[in-house]
């Protein structure tokens, strides 16, 4: 199948991200594209996973159903066959990876939820301790499950800009004490919501991201929602304190990165076939696991 990059539609485009494209539908709406571009340490990869976007989106819709009763969200109009007329067209461009959203005004920071040690948490743990000013027992091993899930919020950056780990009291700055603490709040509860059900399915959510913005002076979720792109699965069968585990997600494509001599700054790698096949698998499989 065909990969889909770079998307061109009649209607303006008013914003290109990492992987999703958004074009305007009219002041109140938004149609946000799902493409198969893939991302890592904040870099677009010159080399697209076929289907990646359908994953995201259909794991995005799932969620967002799942979990609508904690967190209002963006969601419109999923049927491409209800889109307006002027798309129907591009119907093998859009199809299962497209939606019509309500236009929000994002806020400006990441919702990072961990309920494990892992990647930079862990790396930061290994420092100081604290994971984003929260501190944590001593003594903890890579992996480990976390005494309470946390929230460790980050800047929310453009492409080629590294995103930054903040503290608490940085997000407060940004989008104020009351947004930040309700931030954290429908957070979490999303995290142990979505993380007993998970676990029902065999699946460790070890951490996710949310995105939120502002829509009629309410907060609602926004952008995707653990998908393989968001957030890191792990199966509990093999699940084990101390080393880094084996994921169903983009990690799989960050080992590949880490274990070349490549210094994380432009030109950015080809991944070779097999990698990008088994990043298809990975993905197909975790969509598989959650949504059956």
């Amino acid at each position: 199948m065909k990969s889909i990059v770079d998307v061109v539609l009649p209607i303006p485009k008013i914003y290109s991200g990492k992987v999703r494209e958004l074009f305007e539908i009219d002041r109140e709406k938004i149609l946000i594209v799902t493409t198969d571009r893939i991302s890592a340490f904040d870099f677009v990869l010159p080399t697209p996973v076929p289907e990646k976007g359908i994953i995201l989106n259909r794991i995005s819709l799932f969620w967002f159903d799942k979990l609508k009763d904690i967190c209002e969200n963006h969601l419109i109009e999923t049927d491409f066959e209800k889109f307006p007329m002027i798309l129907r067209p591009f119907k093998s461009i859009l199809e299962h990876r497209s939606v019509i959203a309500k236009k929000t005004r994002k806020l400006p920071i990441e919702c990072v939820v961990r309920g494990y040690l892992s990647g930079s948490a862990w790396k930061e743990y290994v420092s100081t301790c604290s994971v984003c000013g929260v501190n944590l027992p001593s003594g903890m091993r890579e992996s480990e499950k976390l005494p309470e899930p946390i929230f460790t919020p980050a800047t929310k950056e453009e492409k080629g800009a590294h995103d930054q780990n903040i503290s608490f009291e940085q997000a407060s700055a940004i989008v104020g004490k009351n947004i930040a603490e309700h931030l954290k709040d429908v957070s979490i509860k999303l995290y142990r919501a979505a993380s007993a059900y998970a676990e029902s399915k065999g699946i460790i959510i070890a951490d996710t991201k949310f995105e939120f913005g502002i829509y009629e002076g309410r907060i609602i979720l926004i952008d995707e929602i653990l998908t393989p792109d968001s957030s890191r699965f792990w199966e509990k069968s093999t699940y084990c304190v101390g080393v880094s585990q084996n994921s169903l997600d983009k990690q799989y494509v960050r080992n590949y990165l880490e274990g070349l001599n490549w210094n994380k700054q432009a030109p950015v790698p080809e991944l070779p076939e097999d990698v990008v096949e088994k990043t298809g698998q990975k993905y197909w499989q975790i969509y598989n696991i959650l949504t059956r």
